[in-house]
């Protein structure tokens, strides 16, 4: 939901005080079969990053770090539960079940290990169930706090990537786009060629979500769009209300149809209409003369992605303030713990930044210990 210009600032709140104050579980897109070369590792990991303990567990089994499949990155200051995928040698599953169930890493807990046919790629995964504690709310704007939250449970958000996207220099897609118009070499490393891509694709999208959301109509399909249902998987042209095949009362446990935008690549699908020109305009401007994505394609084929964020299963609960509890000297006071469902691609702290000014605790108490 975006915030008008003239809106005062947002509360301030503090979130990630501890990794047990933001907890992520992975919600898979299905589930092992119990048979397959692919052994699925469920664990819950605390105060790592996905791919300090994807490289943990690759050197404790033996497996080559570049042959473990991982369907989403996870917040370090976390406690969250998700699967890596582990190859299994020709014979060895018995033996590679056994390697994993007996590793033993600070942080980390094994819960599963479970046989599949395939390794799991990047977006092998239906959602995110988060539970998130807010810490340090102005007491007299809990309040107003509950209220904007709960109008995103009802209406949804903007779907825009993050700045986790971008990278730590916020950079990451400007290098793409020089690589790509040959104004500079392209990275060697094939993993940091689909990081950089990935965040270039980010940034066109975010600035086709910009101009729906200047336009009023995010949340709102326009004829040409390509749409997806809230509950649905697939992607159909929206000719307009009208259209027998595409009825709400056809699809009760569907939703409405949701626009879709631009992770572009060589095999998306593009939209007709106005949406197609929108998206043409800012591709052109954000890439100028010289950029070709084709030339991208093994980095990104392109899919489409919903502008707007469905939040599922909203519930918020207010935390008692602690007496004598203070941060920095300062006064403890309000808190909030926030339970919610996202699809795949979701930022958990969009939703909360759609109310709350966040501060990350660890964070800046680490930058406070740099400077």
């Amino acid at each position: 939901m975006p915030v008008p210009p003239t809106a005062p600032p947002l509360a301030r709140g503090r979130i990630k005080e501890a990794p047990e104050d933001f907890v992520v579980e992975e919600i898979p897109a299905y589930e092992p079969s119990g048979e397959g070369e692919h052994l699925y590792v469920r664990f819950t990991k605390r105060g790592l990053t996905t791919d300090d303990v994807a490289a943990k567990i690759a050197r404790a089994t033996g497996v080559p770090v570049r042959d473990v499949g991982i369907a989403g990155m996870k917040d370090k200051i976390a406690v969250t539960t998700q699967t890596v995928s582990l190859p299994i040698p020709p014979k060895s599953g018995d033996e590679l079940e056994a390697r994993v169930r007996a590793v033993a890493i600070d942080g980390v807990t094994i819960l599963d290990a479970r046989r599949h046919g395939n390794k799991l790629r990047t977006g092998h995964l239906a959602g995110n169930r988060f539970t998130v504690v807010v810490r340090g709310i102005e007491p007299d704007r809990v309040d107003e706090v509950v209220a904007t939250l709960e109008e995103v449970g009802r209406v949804g958000l903007p779907n825009a990537f993050g700045p986790q996207r971008f990278g730590r220099d916020k950079d990451n897609a400007d290098r793409a786009r020089a690589w790509l118009s040959g104004r500079s070499p392209a990275p060697r490393d094939m993993r940091l060629k689909r990081l950089l891509f990935s965040a270039l694709q980010a940034e066109l999208f975010n600035g086709v979500l910009d101009a729906r959301v200047a336009q009023g109509t995010w949340a709102t399909a326009l004829v040409g769009d390509l749409v997806k249902r809230r509950h649905g998987h697939a992607l159909f042209l929206w000719t307009g209300a009208d259209d027998p095949t595409a009825r709400d009362e056809e699809r009760p446990d569907q939703g409405p149809p949701l626009p879709t935008g631009p992770m572009f690549g060589v095999k998306m699908r593009d939209p007709e209409g106005e949406p197609f020109a929108i998206e043409q305009r800012v591709l052109l401007e954000s890439l100028g003369e010289g950029v070709d994505l084709a030339s991208a394609k093994n980095f990104g084929e392109g899919t489409r992605r919903p502008l707007c964020l469905w939040v599922e299963g909203l519930r918020i609960e207010r935390m008692a303030d602690e007496p004598g509890a203070s941060c920095n000297g300062v006064s403890e006071t309000g808190g909030l713990t926030v339970w919610f469902v996202l699809p795949k691609g979701g930022y958990a702290t969009r939703v909360l930044g759609t109310a709350l000014a966040l501060n990350e605790g660890q964070e800046v108490a680490r930058k406070s210990d740099e400077e």
